[in-house]
């Protein structure tokens, strides 16, 4: 609203005025602003949820300082929400097509998965919206997403820059403004950014069977598939990583801080003609989102470290998990998410492999075995004991050590990621 408010007033000499133009100036106070309103919200909502006793129901799984948490609020992902829509709103240019899908994707999954804590709550049922609930939501939104970056005419890309581009962008950008102008030659596509490959793209188009019009429509199908399947597969993999005092909300901000940078690298001609990536003008405006995204998080890490005052809960989870999947898609980086997002893909695969391999073991020696002491893979080092198959310490380590090791390979993941760019 302030930023538009300063296009609105772009014939009076206001002094200050021209810094709305930077995207690294409203990418900074969109963070700065959003931290602030986490950490000073954050403190009423805790209350508020501490008077109306929604705590945390907790099972006794066997697990270190477990029964400790219990009672504790949660539903805190409410925080999270209202700080990054307040940093957005403020900063972020509204008109824009990748915020507006970015801003529908986070109250999306954020009513989501405010309802399925609400049930867990409220009507004390421990298992909240069901499974295949929340996946028809989940496949929903993924339609949404993917087909307007189908057939919306300002979802456009383009692979090499050129020279001239190149240089109509430095003389817009003497003072590094936006570099978000429109090249002639953008088109449609279905090219997204893989790993370690020399040309660098792969088009979806190749997995289609057909050509012609069959091909065309086929590709774009495949690309929608592809796209649901990354947005649910996130969001998923946040709620699954959500399990101990500031493990997934540390984790998501490093994640944010990469796929913001690489926003704005793929939204300035100059650097991704120098980068040899994917020009897609308009997604510098994604910076300031995740830059928003960032702060918001930070700012909920203040209470959600350890020992945590408030938990996410699903309305965090699945919201976090959601933007950093369709933040993903728009700039054309889902197929780096394996290496940036390892700890949720990791987390996610530990309980596909665990719940897999006891129903095979079940059906085959009519005993269930388990290959972790306890999935997601964070409780396997939390927990007490020896397991068959994956080799641990058997005493249980301290949570705070955990989460820790889970952040620090986090950052190196995320430096792998941006390394990926040149590795080729």
């Amino acid at each position: 609203m302030i930023y538009h408010l300063f296009q609105s007033l772009r014939e009076y000499d206001i002094p200050g005025q021209g810094l709305m133009e930077y995207l690294s100036f409203r990418a900074i106070f969109a963070s700065i602003t959003s931290m602030l309103v986490a950490v000073f919200a954050g403190k009423r909502i805790i209350r508020w949820l501490q008077k109306k006793q929604i705590g945390e129901d907790i099972r006794d799984l066997g697990l270190e300082g477990q029964l400790q948490k219990k009672g504790t609020p949660t539903m805190g992902g409410i925080i999270i929400i209202l700080s990054i829509l307040c940093g957005v709103l403020l900063f972020a240019d509204l008109t824009s097509i990748y915020i507006i899908l970015l801003l529908i994707t986070t109250v999306w999954l954020g009513a989501l998965g405010f309802t399925d804590d609400y049930i867990k709550v409220f009507r004390h049922n421990k298992e909240g919206l069901s499974e295949k609930a929340k996946l028809i939501a989940q496949i929903m939104l993924g339609l949404a997403i993917g087909l307007t970056v189908c057939f919306n005419g300002d979802i456009v890309v383009r692979e090499k820059p050129g020279e001239s581009d190149a240089k109509t962008a430095v003389q817009t950008t003497a003072a590094e403004t936006t570099g978000t102008e429109k090249a002639q030659d953008v088109v449609k596509s279905t090219k997204t950014t893989i790993p370690f490959v020399k040309n660098h793209e792969f088009d979806y188009k190749w997995l289609s069977p057909f050509k012609g019009a069959w091909g065309w429509y086929c590709k774009w199908a495949i690309y929608v598939v592809m796209i649901v399947i990354v947005i649910t597969a996130c969001s998923n993999g946040t709620n699954l990583t959500d399990g101990m005092d500031g493990l997934s909300t540390g984790t998501s901000a490093i994640a944010g801080v990469v796929l913001g940078i690489f926003a704005w690298l793929s939204g300035n001609i100059i650097n991704s003609d120098y980068l040899n990536i994917m020009y897609i003008p308009g997604t510098g405006e994604i910076a300031v989102f995740m830059a928003a995204f960032v702060g918001a998080l930070i700012g909920f890490l203040w209470y959600n470290s350890f020992p945590a005052q408030v938990f996410m809960g699903d309305t965090g989870s699945l919201a976090i998990g959601g933007i950093i999947g369709v933040c993903a898609i728009l700039i054309r980086k889902e197929l780096l998410l394996p290496v940036l997002c390892g700890v949720f893909f990791v987390e996610s695969l530990s309980v596909l492999m665990q719940r897999f391999y006891f129903k095979y073991t079940k059906k085959r020696y009519g005993e269930g075995r388990r290959i972790f002491k306890m999935a997601p893979l964070h409780h396997h080092f939390q927990k007490e004991g020896i397991p068959a198959l994956v080799t641990a310490p058997k005493r249980a380590l301290p949570e705070a050590k955990i989460v820790v090791r889970f952040w620090i390979i986090g950052i190196i993941l995320a430096v792998l990621t941006i390394a990926l760019l040149k590795i080729r």
